[in-house]
């Protein structure tokens, strides 16, 4: 047993979702949002703590490690959970954060999102994006849309990620899980590969290259139902980070196949509940319409909420709008709305 797996533990027991380590610090524990000293540990130095790290990898990653400071992998604990880990160097020596990523995969149903984000997993193609900042959920999300549709359909799902994160069981589809750098050279060549694998639906766990970006639009024009994460805070700064990827003489036709291919969009936001005992997921959604096409084609992006408030009917909404109905109803506290908020001087007589 690794020295660390008592750490692992105890983040598990204990509703954490982050373990902390760094040299120079004592062990740190996220719950509920929050990050706090664990008891009874002290300090660890950068030797001891490679030591501890080291335990945890295969010679591959603790390579990998050595050569560039810088490593992502999964681990699993039997009978505990599975972790993403980040080994990574900071002043002071090593560092590292372990992330647990749930055994089990969450119905759709129990997350209590709107059925807008649910009736995506009954799309035929198209481009789904999940965005948010890192830690609010995206992930999970995403394997719960997945997991319906593996529950409900026969298709052959390929999955890309950095690592492995959630692990779907082949119930009425087939899963082909792929792990940048030990399955594939890298999100690229696999979605390359995966539009000759017969796939119906891919995931790309992250779509920040512009290979990757082009790949899945191509893909998603295809036929297939493309799903893939960034770290954007709404349905606008998305569309305008795919477009900013590519060289400003590409753009008009990215727009053009971006136009075609776009499905949906739904940005994410986990705030803390005003009673402190948990945190619940805050949705922009933005869907497909007859206009929307357009709208991208002329990068006027402003449109966007005029479309999302014209389209309540069908499931879309804007963040503003769920984040001032949420304070409204003191589901959230009005400081933590307001801080999230776009236009702010809207949020501002809740304040008082």
């Amino acid at each position: 047993m690794a020295q660390l797996d008592e750490l692992l533990t105890y983040l598990k027991e204990n509703d954490g979702s982050d373990l902390h380590l760094a040299a120079g610090l004592e062990p740190r524990v996220r719950a509920k949002g929050k990050i706090r000293v664990i008891d009874g540990h002290g300090m660890m130095g950068d030797q001891q703590l490679r030591g501890l790290l080291q335990e945890l990898a295969s010679t591959r990653h603790w390579q990998e490690y050595v050569d560039t400071n810088d490593v992502d992998f999964a681990y699993g604990l039997e009978g505990v959970a599975r972790y993403r880990a980040n080994y990574f160097v900071q002043q002071n020596g090593a560092g590292a954060v372990f992330r647990i990523i749930p055994e089990e995969i969450i119905p759709i149903e129990k997350l209590k999102l709107a059925k807008a984000i649910e009736d995506l997993a009954d799309l035929e193609s198209g481009l789904v994006l999940v965005t948010g900042p890192t830690g609010s959920g995206k992930s999970t999300t995403l394997a719960s849309i997945i997991d319906k549709i593996n529950k409900n359909q026969g298709k052959h799902i390929v999955t890309i990620e950095d690592p492995v994160e959630f692990v779907h069981q082949n119930r009425g589809c087939i899963f082909s899980h792929r792990e940048v750098g030990l399955h594939t050279q890298g999100f690229g060549p696999a979605l390359r590969s995966a539009i000759r694998q017969d796939a119906d639906v891919i995931l790309v766990g992250e779509m920040r290259e512009q290979e990757t970006i082009s790949l899945a639009i191509t893909a998603a024009e295809m036929g297939m139902l493309v799903f893939g994460t960034l770290h954007t805070n709404n349905a606008s700064k998305t569309i305008d980070r795919i477009i900013d990827a590519f060289p400003a003489e590409e753009q008009n036709m990215v727009r053009m196949s971006l136009s075609e291919s776009l499905a949906g969009i739904v940005s994410q936001l986990l705030l803390p509940t005003a009673d402190g005992n948990g945190r619940i997921a805050c949705n922009e959604i933005l869907l497909k319409t007859p206009g929307l096409p357009n709208v991208i084609r002329e990068g006027n992006t402003q449109m966007l909420y005029s479309i999302m408030q014209a389209g309540k009917a069908d499931g879309m909404q804007a963040m503003d709008d769920v984040l001032f109905q949420h304070a409204k109803d003191g589901v959230i506290t009005a400081h933590d709305a307001y801080m999230k908020a776009t236009e702010k001087a809207r949020f501002e007589p809740l304040l008082d």
